[in-house]
């Protein structure tokens, strides 16, 4: 099961450099996750992150983030 906070993250944390600066995580293309993949993902927590995110999205598992999203952009 994964974590809640962790997911909770992925929902509510801005991409805080690059192209996509202040894009919530979750907003991100599978396009600039599949680059960090390849090049290689930022150390600590942030890469932790979008490694996560990265699973999520390339095996079709968005749905766990939606009902998060909108409850977290409600506040």
């Amino acid at each position: 099961m994964p974590d809640p906070q962790l997911l909770i993250q992925l929902v509510t944390m801005k991409m805080p450099f690059g192209k996509y600066k202040d894009t919530l995580l979750c907003d991100l293309p599978v396009s600039y996750l599949e680059w960090f993949s390849r090049e290689g993902f930022p150390s600590g927590k942030l890469g932790m992150l979008l490694q996560t995110l990265f699973v999520i999205r390339t095996n079709g598992l968005d749905d766990l983030l939606r009902p998060l999203k909108q409850q977290y952009l409600k506040r």
